[in-house]
Protein backbone atom coordinates (compact mmCIF):
# COMPACT_ATOMS: atom_id res chain seq x y z
CA UNK A 1 0.00 0.00 0.00
CA UNK A 2 1.15 3.44 -0.95
CA UNK A 3 -0.18 6.49 1.21
CA UNK A 4 0.61 10.31 1.21
CA UNK A 5 -0.31 13.08 3.57
CA UNK A 6 -1.38 16.73 2.03
CA UNK A 7 -2.13 19.49 3.46
CA UNK A 8 -5.13 21.43 1.25
CA UNK A 9 -4.03 25.11 0.70
CA UNK A 10 -7.25 26.10 -1.86
CA UNK A 11 -9.13 28.62 -0.15
CA UNK A 12 -11.99 26.81 -1.29
CA UNK A 13 -10.82 23.34 -0.22
CA UNK A 14 -12.15 20.55 -2.18
CA UNK A 15 -14.75 22.05 -4.16
CA UNK A 16 -16.62 20.55 -7.34
CA UNK A 17 -14.13 21.41 -10.25
CA UNK A 18 -11.25 20.01 -8.20
CA UNK A 19 -12.79 17.26 -6.56
CA UNK A 20 -13.89 15.96 -10.62
CA UNK A 21 -10.54 16.44 -11.80
CA UNK A 22 -9.34 14.18 -8.75
CA UNK A 23 -11.47 11.71 -9.58
CA UNK A 24 -10.81 11.78 -12.71
CA UNK A 25 -7.35 11.13 -12.64
CA UNK A 26 -7.80 8.40 -9.90
CA UNK A 27 -10.38 6.58 -12.61
CA UNK A 28 -7.67 6.03 -14.40
CA UNK A 29 -6.05 3.34 -12.35
CA UNK A 30 -7.00 -0.36 -11.20
CA UNK A 31 -5.74 0.27 -7.40
CA UNK A 32 -8.22 1.06 -4.72
CA UNK A 33 -7.93 4.69 -4.34
CA UNK A 34 -8.95 5.98 -1.09
CA UNK A 35 -9.34 9.68 0.46
CA UNK A 36 -9.30 9.67 4.16
CA UNK A 37 -10.34 12.86 5.86
CA UNK A 38 -11.61 13.62 9.73
CA UNK A 39 -11.96 10.03 10.34
CA UNK A 40 -14.11 9.40 7.46
CA UNK A 41 -12.78 7.69 4.10
CA UNK A 42 -13.95 7.53 0.82
CA UNK A 43 -13.61 5.91 -2.40
CA UNK A 44 -11.35 8.69 -4.97
CA UNK A 45 -13.35 7.24 -7.94
CA UNK A 46 -16.45 8.42 -6.19
CA UNK A 47 -17.24 12.26 -6.24
CA UNK A 48 -20.16 11.99 -4.30
CA UNK A 49 -18.10 10.77 -1.47
CA UNK A 50 -15.06 12.97 -1.71
CA UNK A 51 -17.89 16.12 -1.99
CA UNK A 52 -19.54 14.64 1.02
CA UNK A 53 -16.50 15.04 3.13
CA UNK A 54 -16.51 18.88 2.80
CA UNK A 55 -12.95 18.85 2.70
CA UNK A 56 -11.65 22.90 3.45
CA UNK A 57 -8.79 25.20 3.67
CA UNK A 58 -5.80 23.96 6.05
CA UNK A 59 -7.28 20.10 5.77
CA UNK A 60 -4.95 17.20 6.36
CA UNK A 61 -6.13 14.17 4.15
CA UNK A 62 -4.21 10.89 3.88
CA UNK A 63 -4.56 9.35 0.14
CA UNK A 64 -3.95 6.06 -0.47
CA UNK A 65 -4.04 3.11 -2.67
CA UNK A 66 -3.95 -0.91 -3.28
CA UNK A 67 -2.90 -2.64 -6.16
CA UNK A 68 -1.06 -3.30 -9.49
CA UNK A 69 -0.30 0.88 -10.14
CA UNK A 70 -0.15 2.13 -6.80
CA UNK A 71 2.80 3.96 -7.23
CA UNK A 72 1.84 5.38 -9.74
CA UNK A 73 -1.65 6.12 -9.05
CA UNK A 74 -0.04 8.37 -6.03
CA UNK A 75 2.51 10.24 -7.84
CA UNK A 76 -0.25 10.87 -10.68
CA UNK A 77 -2.49 12.67 -7.54
CA UNK A 78 0.12 14.14 -6.27
CA UNK A 79 0.69 15.97 -9.36
CA UNK A 80 -3.03 16.74 -9.79
CA UNK A 81 -3.30 18.21 -6.25
CA UNK A 82 0.16 20.72 -6.72
CA UNK A 83 -1.61 21.63 -10.29
CA UNK A 84 -4.99 22.32 -9.31
CA UNK A 85 -3.36 24.91 -6.22
CA UNK A 86 -5.00 22.47 -3.89
CA UNK A 87 -2.07 21.34 -2.11
CA UNK A 88 2.06 22.24 -1.63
Amino acid sequence: MEKRDFTITAETGIHARPATILVQTASKFTSDITLTYNGKSVNLKSIMGVMSLGVGQNAEVTISAEGDDEKDAIAAIEDTMKKEGLAD
